[in-house]
């Protein structure tokens, strides 16, 4: 349990400044008091991450200085970080998929005796990690790569509440949580305060801002733009500081029309998570996928896609007798199927390559001579079209993937994907990490792939999201399909009804 910070505690950055190619933060100042939190907000590129990375040691500022309590603070690196009472828990997870769940949260402080583990009291202390964060049910000795980027967020949050902290800082870290696990991580936020931990709290979710902030800072262009306090504040102001203009509307003013049926899955199985789903997706509509974290969403559309192995069930093209046969993504691709998948970074992106070679992987048939060389043109139109359309934040499109930012990379993903003419597009997650300003850019995207006749299928974790821009929702639970909601026809309670069904059913023995 984190220790009580005394009240009068601070942590200061005082004109912090980093660059890379191009400066990242320019002469930064803020301070965090003890049983705070403080939100930082800014568009992708803005510097958020950056800062909460140097504040927890992994990044050194090139000016600038911290100090803890009045003396000077200059992490050599996390460990050190942490041993003066500073987490973080990153948006993008550092986790090793190899090992057990229980042996992530405890990585660094496995309880030994005579050099051995003791993995009795690994188990217990990793079920009351487990239970913090609502994930009683998991076995603790499940491999942490057979897990969902939800599901692997709290386990990483729960790592963090185990320690003894002083100062947490969270980025992002409800970009792939539903709402009832959100409503658990604020009850612990709150708890924290009450010990007298001081939080650092990055989102683009202006709601969960004003819920839970005290203070506000406004970061744009690596600057402060403004400071406010979180109840003085309206999120459109916030918004409009931010991004330099008013707020954006990021409802889409028009409804799809719905065609014929664009793909049909059958009698699906694929492990736990995936049991007898069937559905149809059409031309011209979005379909929406929904459910708690661990219900089986993602993995139905790895299954779909050809990512993972598939036990039983088919899925067909329109109305083709046969179904496609998908061993693997390339033969989905074939198939007319194309996928943004839910980790971008250990399953969509080549972080050491540039934006250029990651944006036209899809079509690399199309800008090759011969297989052999590439038309250098026609690359470089291509992705600077999709880098404008996107608003992608970089140097050059010959800037390394890892470089960019989190929100920039999941924008470089899509770009992929929309350069690709496939008749049916999966989007899982596609808004995970990204500001208002790429969001709305987004689902004018979807609808207007909608508009030429495409079939697109959006799983996320945000149910106000997918309410907005979908045409029909299908509620998974339990690793089945637990209800289907056309425009019209659905409400908030019903698609959380449906969402817990298929585990209330599992208590009763239904």
């Amino acid at each position: 349990m984190p220790s009580i910070a005394n009240g009068t505690s601070r942590l200061q950055i005082h004109q912090l400044s980093k660059s890379y190619a191009a400066p990242v933060l320019r002469d930064v100042t803020l301070t965090l008091a003890a049983g705070e939190v403080h939100a930082l907000v800014g568009a992708n590129g803005a510097g958020k991450s950056t800062l909460a990375r140097i504040v927890a040691g992994i990044t050194k500022p090139d000016g600038g200085d911290l100090s803890l309590d009045a003396h000077p603070y200059a992490p050599r690196g996390r460990g050190d970080a942490e041993s003066r009472g500073v987490f973080i828990v990153m948006q993008e997870l550092n986790q090793i998929g190899t090992l057990s769940v229980a042996e992530n949260l405890f990585f660094n402080r496995l309880p030994r005796r005579w050099g051995f583990m003791r993995r009795r009291n690994l188990l217990d202390q990793a079920r009351e990690a487990l239970r913090t964060v609502g994930l009683d049910s998991l076995n603790p000795w499940t491999p942490m790569e057979r897990l969902g980027v939800g599901q692997r967020q709290l386990i990483e949050i729960a790592a963090a509440l185990s320690r003894e902290c002083k100062w947490l800082i969270l980025d992002e870290p409800t970009a792939a949580l539903t709402d009832p696990e959100i409503h658990h991580l604020f009850e612990h936020i709150q708890r924290l305060k009450r010990e007298g931990v001081g939080m650092i709290y990055i989102s683009h979710r202006m709601d969960e801002i004003r819920q839970i902030a005290d203070r506000i800072t406004v970061l744009r262009d690596g600057e402060v733009a403004g400071r406010f306090e979180s109840g003085r504040v309206a999120s459109d102001e916030l918004i409009r500081v931010m991004v330099g203009r008013e707020a954006i509307d990021t409802t889409p003013s028009r409804r799809s029309v719905r065609g014929s049926v664009a793909l049909r899955v059958e009698g699906l199985c694929a492990g736990k998570r995936v049991q007898n789903v069937s559905f149809q997706s059409h031309y011209g509509e979005i379909l929406g996928l929904s459910g708690l974290v661990g219900s089986g969403r993602s993995e139905t559309m790895r299954a779909v896609f050809g990512a993972d192995g598939v036990e039983k069930g088919a899925v067909y093209r329109e109305d083709r007798p046969q179904p496609v046969r998908i061993r693997r993504p390339a033969d989905a691709v074939r198939a007319g199927i194309g996928m943004i998948p839910e980790d971008r970074r250990q399953d969509g992106l080549l972080l050491p390559q540039s934006i250029r070679i990651n944006s036209t992987l899809a079509r690399l048939e199309e800008i090759a001579w011969g297989n052999v060389w590439l038309h250098k043109k026609r690359e470089r139109d291509w992705v600077e079209t999709w880098r404008e359309q996107l608003d992608i934040r970089c140097e050059s499109t010959l800037q390394l993937v890892g470089r960019l930012s989190g929100g920039n990379q999941q924008k470089v993903l899509i770009a992929r994907w929309l350069m690709r003419d496939c008749p049916v597009l999966i989007f899982d997650e596609p808004t995970r990490g990204i500001d208002v300003g790429a969001k709305a850019a987004i689902y004018r995207l979807l609808h207007e792939l909608t508009a030429q006749g495409r079939s697109v299928i959006m799983v996320s974790s945000d149910l106000e999201e997918l309410q907005a821009v979908c045409d029909r929702i299908l509620v998974m639970s339990a690793g089945r399909v637990a209800g289907e909601f056309s425009r019209g026809h659905w409400s908030r309670d019903a698609l959380m009804d449906a969402a817990f069904s298929g585990y209330m059913e599992r208590r009763t023995g239904g």
